[in-house]
C-alpha cells in the first residue's frame, strides 16, 4: 500500500481492522526503523565512549541530559506542527499545511539560535546544577558546547522530520536516518580513537561526529520536502495566526518535556547521591532500554498523523479505532522486547563494563523494565494519538503527575531512605508508566470516541 492512500481524501473509506493494521505498519514500520537506526548510534556511540571509561560516560551521560531539554522544546514545536498538518491534509486544504510547514521552519529557526547562545555562555551553571564536578565536569562541558552550540540544527532537523511524518512520508526520514547513522558511526570510530596514524579527540571527537551527521540530516530532509506533496519556500507574509496556533499546541508540549527533562535533572542528582556508579549504570541500562522504545515511538507517530487526518475529516469513530489498533500492536511488539531485556540483560550489560557491580545493577533495572514495557507501550501511543486530535494538554498533566508525584518521590524514598539503589530508581519509573498509560487511556476514550 503506497503513501498516496494515507492522504485525508482516501481515509474517507471506512477501513477494515486488516486494512488499518496495514495502513498502521506502512506509516509506522519506517519510523520504527528510524529510531532503531538512532538508537543503535547513540548505543555504539556510548560503546565507544565507556572505553574512555565510566567517569566519560557519565559526562555525556550528563550532558545529554541538558541537551535532551534543549529537544524536547525542539520536538513540542513538531508536536504543534505536526497535529495542524495533519488535521489540514484531512480537510484536504494543503495550501494550509505548506503554510503552517513554513511557519514552523522559521519558530525552529529562532528557537534553536537561542538555545546556542545559552549553551555558548552557560554550560558550566547548566552541568553544575545538575551535579557534575572535577573531571567530569570539565570533560562535560567540552562536549555539551560543541553539541548544543550549533542547536539551530538539532531544531531544524527535528522540524523537518516532523513536516513529512505529518504528510504521511516516514520513508524519506528513515532512508535519511540510514545513510547518517552509518556516516556516524564510521566518524565516531575515527574521530574518538584516531585512524592509521591520527590521533583521536576522545570525547570531542564523539560530539563532532554528532554535530556533523546533524548538519547533513538537515539538508537532505529539506531536500525531500522539496519534492513533497508539503514543499514550501521561505517567501511570503508570516502569519501571526498560523504561528499563534503552532505556539498554542506546542507550548502545553513544551511544558510536559520540560516537566520530564527537569524532572530528570532533579531524580539524575538523586541517583548521583547514591553513587557516582549507580548513575553510570543507569545511564547504560537507560541506553539499552531505549531499544525497547523504538516499536512505541514509531506506533506514536503513526497514531498521531492516523488521528490527526481522521478528525481534520471529521470521523472521529475511525480515530478512535486507530489508536486503539496502534496501541494493540504497541503492546504486542515491547512485551516481546520485555522478555529480550528480561532474559538478555547480562549480555548486553558486558559491553559496556567489565565491573560485576556495574553489571548487577544494569541488569537489575532491565529486568525491572522488561514488566514495564506494556504500560509503556499505551502511554507512547496514546498520547501520540491525543496530540494528533488536538490535545496537547492530558499528556502534559500526565508526564506532571508521573514525574513529580511518582517517579521523583519514589527515588527519594525507595532509592535512597530505603537503601534500595537501582532498584528502587526503576520500580518508581515503573509504577510512574502504569498510572500514566491507565490516564491517557481514559483521556483518549472522553476525547475521541
Amino acid at each position: 500500500m503506497g503513501e498516496a492512500h494515507l492522504k485525508g481524501v482516501q481515509l474517507k473509506e471506512t477501513k477494515t481492522i486488516q486494512q488499518k493494521i496495514s495502513i498502521i505498519l506502512v506509516l509506522a514500520v519506517p519510523a520504527m526503523i528510524e529510531n532503531i537506526l538512532q538508537t543503535i548510534v547513540g548505543f555504539v556511540d556510548t560503546l565507544f565512549v565507556a572505553k574512555l571509561g565510566l567517569h566519560a560516560v557519565t559526562s555525556v551521560g550528563i550532558a545529554n541530559t541538558v541537551i535532551a531539554i534543549y529537544i524536547s522544546i525542539f520536538m513540542a514545536i513538531g508536536v504543534g506542527t505536526t497535529s495542524l498538518i495533519a488535521r489540514n491534509i484531512g480537510a484536504d486544504n494543503l495550501q494550509k499545511a505548506k503554510s503552517i510547514a513554513r511557519q514552523s521552519t522559521f519558530i525552529s529557526i529562532l528557537s534553536g539560535l537561542l538555545f546556542g547562545i545559552i549553551s555558548l555562555f552557560f554550560s558550566e551553571p547548566l552541568l553544575r546544577l545538575m551535579g557534575a564536578e572535577g573531571e567530569v565536569l570539565y570533560n562535560g562541558i567540552t562536549y555539551f558546547q560543541i553539541v548544543a552550540v550549533p542547536s539551530f540544527f538539532i531544531s531544524l532537523m527535528l522540524n523537518f522530520g516532523s513536516i513529512l511524518r505529518a504528510a504521511g512520508d516516514t520513508k524519506a526520514p528513515m532512508k535519511v536516518s540510514w545513510w547518517i547513522n552509518i556516516i556516524h558511526i564510521g566518524l565516531d570510530y575515527v574521530l574518538i580513537f584516531g585512524f592509521m596514524g591520527l590521533s583521536g579527540f576522545e570525547l570531542a571527537g564523539a560530539a563532532w561526529a554528532t554535530v556533523i551527521v546533524r548538519i547533513i540530516g538537515t539538508i537532505a530532509l529539506f531536500l525531500y520536502i522539496k519534492n513533497s506533496s508539503v514543499s514550501f519556500t521561505f517567501l511570503g507574509e508570516p502569519s501571526r495566526e498560523e504561528a499563534t496556533s503552532i505556539l498554542k499546541l506546542s507550548t502545553p508540549a513544551a511544558i510536559e518535556r520540560l516537566i520530564m527533562r527537569l524532572g530528570q535533572v532533579l531524580y539524575f542528582g538523586l541517583i548521583i547521591k547514591i553513587s557516582a556508579d549507580t548513575f553510570a549504570a543507569h545511564s547504560i541500562a537507560g541506553n539499552i532500554e531505549m531499544f525497547a522504545y523504538m516499536p512505541g515511538y514509531g506506533l506514536a507517530i503513526a497514531a498521531t498523523t492516523l488521528v490527526g487526518q481522521n478528525v481534520g475529516a471529521n470521523r472521529s469513530k475511525e480515530a478512535y479505532h486507530y489508536g486503539i489498533i496502534t496501541s494493540w500492536i504497541a503492546i504486542t511488539f515491547m512485551s516481546l522486547i520485555g522478555l529480550l531485556l528480561f532474559f538478555l540483560s547480562p549480555w548486553f550489560a558486558s559491553w559496556f563494563t567489565s565491573d560485576k557491580a556495574a553489571i548487577g545493577m544494569v541488569v537489575t533495572a532491565l529486568r525491572i523494565d522488561a514488566f514495564a514495557q506494556p504500560a509503556l507501550a499505551i502511554g507512547l501511543v496514546l498520547a501520540g494519538a491525543l496530540q494528533g486530535a488536538g490535545d496537547t494538554k492530558s499528556p502534559m498533566y500526565s508526564t506532571a503527575i508521573g514525574m513529580w508525584v511518582i517517579r521523583i518521590i519514589g527515588v527519594y524514598v525507595l532509592g535512597i531512605q530505603l537503601e534500595m539503589g537501582i532498584a528502587g530508581v526503576w520500580l518508581s519509573i515503573a509504577f510512574d508508566l502504569y498510572v500514566r498509560g491507565i490516564y491517557l487511556f481514559y483521556k483518549f476514550k472522553a476525547k475521541v470516541k
